[in-house]
């Protein structure tokens, strides 16, 4: 009877076990909490985004040819080449910039030294913005004719000195070709380029 007895309460006991053991198995999970605060108080959690950014510093420059007129030997050609855009899309804290610009020879017929007016005899000068977008502080290369400089050199057409995100300036810069006194006569062709970083 005791040999009975005992197995009657191992079998209890076992059946107990069971018992909890799929308690535990069916008991849902927690979830993971921000934190717990006690009434009345503020509970923070934090949240974070992006803010993206194309990276994107771009110039955009008249399509050309661009005939800027004509005049005899030993005068001014002045005329004004077009639109030019800087536009600044990286989204910087120093959203600063330099525009350059300089010239080819230009030539007609053959290219010789008759039919040649040299970068240095053509001047370039930027004038104020036409538009701008964005803060900062936009500059000029050269504010008015009185400033205008050669091209046989790169020179500094536009600058952007201060401000931060995206901005851009447009400008319309002249250009002015003193003909030498030997120039032949012809349709002169050459290249005014413009660069930004």
């Amino acid at each position: 009877m005791a040999t009975l007895s005992g197995t009657r309460r191992l079998g209890t006991a076992l059946a107990g076990v069971a018992a909890i053991t799929s308690a535990v198995l069916v008991a849902p999970a927690s979830h993971a909490r921000a934190g717990t605060c006690p009434a009345s108080t503020t509970c923070p959690t934090t949240v974070t985004f992006a803010v993206t950014a194309p990276d994107s510093l771009t110039i955009t420059v008249p399509d050309g040819p661009v005939n800027i007129g004509g005049n005899t030997p030993g005068n001014q050609i002045t005329g004004q080449l077009g639109l030019v855009t800087v536009s600044d899309q990286r989204a910087s804290l120093t959203a600063t910039w330099t525009a350059t610009v300089s010239a080819s020879n230009f030539t007609t017929g053959g290219g010789t030294g008759a039919e040649t007016i040299p970068s240095s005899n053509v001047q370039y000068w930027s004038g104020p913005a036409t538009a701008t977008t964005g803060t900062g502080t936009f500059v000029p290369g050269q504010a008015n004719a009185a400033a205008a400089v050669t091209l046989d050199q790169p020179r500094t057409a536009f600058s952007k000195s201060t401000g931060s995100g995206d901005n851009s300036a447009t400008w319309n810069p002249t250009l002015i070709v003193n003909v030498p006194t030997q120039a032949v006569a012809g349709t002169y062709t050459g290249t005014v380029s413009h660069q930004v970083a």
